[in-house]
């Protein structure tokens, strides 16, 4: 089907994707009326082994191969200068493209038996949070896509980081998984805008991730003047008043793999506030906090 030009929807180690063809404009195209997409936000190609990199892209500068040689497979994209085989239209008119290898079996055998590059963002209607499961696709994509092949649940559940490699110096653009010390011990100059608004960066246009539910964040043990009584609560320590539903995490992985899910349970539930836990924006705690302030429409 992907092959015929089609949009399959497929599992990855970070959230599901909306795939095509990354070389159809037809089959690009096809995926922005999928997602109700701006069709200025490019995509995320997908590859399923590491010399794909210098067939989609040149002018690699020696620290992106070494990103890729640690980071590839994995939670992980790099900007990098486009060659031609790939149309404007994957990368909303940008010189640069985006690469990821994903690290899931499953979808390295698909993207293998694919042939061919696969542009996919997340497989959800633009705005909403990410599916970390097939189910979740099911219910913002029946009907607008050709098929969806079920994989196990996203471990990291947060879209990958993004590093901009296409000048003298990497700048870290979208936080995940991968976070920025990880980065730094590889390339120790790394650089970091949290200001930055990168036209050519898939995922960072927009407001993204964000439920039907007002997101709030909340301090730990913070008391509120006054809570909705349909209201959930999400964070590493219980909240401090009173809430509908409640999701309490182990840990900063935990938070991460559960969030998007826990925001689709909300509008599920319908919900019409949801208190969120902020934690320190260190480590994958940057990731976190980052999908956070977007989902509440926070600038910075």
């Amino acid at each position: 089907m992907l092959r015929a030009g089609q949009t399959v929807i497929f599992p990855t180690e970070t959230v599901y994707g909306l795939g095509g063809d990354a070389t159809n404009p037809d089959a690009v195209a096809a995926i922005y009326a999928a997602k109700q997409r701006p069709a200025d936000n490019p995509l995320i190609v997908h590859i399923w082994h590491p010399a794909q990199v210098d067939e989609l892209a040149h002018d690699i500068p020696g620290y992106a191969r070494q990103l890729i040689a640690e980071f590839f497979p994995g939670p992980f994209s790099l900007l990098l200068p486009k060659r031609p085989l790939i149309p404007d239209i994957t990368t909303a008119g940008s010189s640069k493209v985006c690469l990821r290898m994903p690290s899931l079996e499953l979808s390295r055998e698909f993207l293998r038996l694919a042939d061919r590059p696969v542009a996919a963002p997340s497989a959800n209607l633009s705005g909403r949070p990410s599916p970390t499961r097939w189910q979740d696709c099911l219910e913002d994509m029946d009907g607008r896509v050709g098929a969806i092949l079920k994989g196990p649940e996203a471990v990291f559940g947060l879209e990958s980081t993004i590093v901009d490699a296409s000048g003298p110096v990497p700048v870290l653009l979208r936080p995940g998984a991968v976070t920025l010390e990880m980065l730094r011990r590889v390339v120790p100059g790394i650089a970091t805008d949290p200001n930055l608004v990168a036209e050519t960066t898939p995922g960072m246009k927009y407001r993204h991730y964000a439920p039907k539910a007002k997101v709030s964040l909340v301090e730990p043990g913070e008391v509120l003047p006054w809570v909705p009584a349909q209201a959930g609560y999400i964070g590493l320590t219980a909240p401090a008043f009173a809430v509908e539903y409640q999701l309490r995490m182990e840990n900063l992985e935990e938070y991460g793999q559960k969030l998007f899910s826990f925001f689709r349970e909300c509008d599920r539930r319908g919900l019409s506030a949801i208190f969120a836990e902020r934690v320190e924006p260190t480590g994958l705690g940057r990731a976190i906090m980052n999908r956070l302030r977007k989902a509440a429409g926070e600038t910075s």
